[in-house]
């Protein structure tokens, strides 16, 4: 009878009463924490969308370059930001507009700054060599090329 032990189990641990406490209702409380941080998380995502939206409404106005939510570029014609249910009129070429619901706009596209090309450097920097610089003034680089009366140190 291998199985049948007559030893008595070793005695259980006395815990204090903040080990208790935490024992009997540590994952109760683990759960709550994790409930009350999903619902902030989830307030403040909502409370952010809310701004992003109005700052997109207020963005929207006649004249403004727009993208689409299925890809097209075009310019707002008319957009009813208190009424979404009208659709938004959007001018995708020239004498060309459409009609799409007022939430098919996707954002208000920035205009890019001119991104400056090799090409545009290299002339750039043409343009600027062949100007002559005022007589008597050297540059940084003449100034590095030691004189004949310069002598090294030694």
């Amino acid at each position: 009878m291998f199985f049948a032990s007559t030893q008595t189990p070793p005695a259980q641990q006395q815990l204090g009463p903040v080990e208790s406490f935490f024992a009997q209702y540590g994952l109760l409380l683990l759960l709550l924490a994790l409930i009350v941080f999903m619902f902030w998380s989830s307030r403040r995502r909502a409370q952010r969308m809310k701004v992003e939206q109005e700052k997109k409404q207020q963005a929207m106005v006649p004249g403004v370059k727009v993208l689409l939510q299925g890809g097209l570029y075009g310019t707002l014609v008319s957009f009813d930001a208190e009424d979404l249910s009208l659709p938004a009129v959007v001018e995708i070429a020239p004498g060309v507009p459409i009609e799409v619901h007022s939430q098919a706009v996707l954002r208000v596209v920035e205009p890019e700054e001119p991104t400056l090309t090799e090409d545009d450097f290299i002339e750039s920097d043409s343009d600027q060599a062949a100007v002559d610089p005022e007589p008597g003034l050297t540059s940084g680089a003449a100034d590095a090329q030691p004189d004949a009366d310069d002598k090294p140190k030694g």
